[in-house]
């Protein structure tokens, strides 16, 4: 994750949703910013934003918001949309609305379409989303699939061969792990994120795809007990299974 920076106190609290500097400056008078137990009554004070800011914090009474480097894991419901701008129920419609205010926005890391459900990363740490997208990453998803038509018995051998073209592309699929589980359901591993992939390499097979449902990104996988529309962040061991990385010390 990207090296905490040090800012003035309103201009911290400001990004992450507060309100105005101005408003800030009247907490901190108040006595209402306190930081390891004493007040913070200048707010042109430098704070560095450590992870552990949240821990030592408080504002108004309750523990600060996450600092920048917030990354988090959410169970995306169906019928939500991974964007800013779009019409009608948005991902970041499920976060505190003082976290749709903050300064770096908080973005999601790929999408989901508004009809898939699963797990979504979101983070306002550009390094981070790079790193997760980027290819010498090899950070795969794994889906599962629900299918309008039984399975006709070649898909495992098709989609492995790293040969499908699909409609409107020149360049082949990388190879597609496919597990049966009965003939209109599946497990499949992608290993690249083109623009809805399992429902286009379906239909390129003849198929429609009826439910779909991303379990795990990279070795990351949704928790049990994290229901849809539910979000936490994400812990350093959830970082270091998201890369296969040894957990840190």
């Amino acid at each position: 994750m990207s090296k905490s920076p040090s800012l003035r106190l309103d201009r911290l609290l400001a990004n992450l949703g507060y309100g105005s500097r101005r408003e800030i400056g009247l907490l901190a008078k108040a006595g209402l910013v306190v930081l390891d137990g004493a007040p913070l009554r200048d707010a042109s004070q430098r704070i560095a934003a450590t992870p552990d800011l949240s821990e030592r914090m408080v504002v108004d009474g309750d523990p600060l918001d996450p600092p920048p480097g917030l990354a988090l894991m959410m169970n995306k419901p169906l019928g939500v949309t991974c964007s800013h701008k779009e019409a009608g129920p948005l991902v970041y419609g499920l976060l505190p609305e003082r976290w749709r205010r903050r300064d770096p926005a908080l973005s999601t890391i790929g999408r989901l379409d508004k009809e898939t459900s699963g797990l979504l990363l979101l983070t306002d740490d550009g390094p981070f989303l790079h790193k997760v997208i980027s290819p010498k990453s090899k950070v795969a998803k794994r889906y599962r699939v629900a299918l309008d038509r039984p399975l006709k018995g070649d898909e495992v051998m098709v989609l492995g061969s790293g040969s499908m073209l699909l409609e409107g592309e020149d360049k082949p699929l990388l190879p597609v792990e496919m597990e049966v589980e009965d003939e209109t359901h599946v497990v499949v591993t992608l290993h690249e994120g083109r623009y809805h992939q399992v429902r286009r390499m379906f239909a390129a097979l003849g198929n429609h795809v009826t439910a779909l449902h991303r379990d795990r990104i990279g070795g990351l996988t949704l928790p049990a007990d994290l229901e849809a529309g539910a979000y936490r962040i994400l812990t350093k061991g959830d970082v270091a299974a998201l890369f296969g990385e040894a957990p840190a010390a």
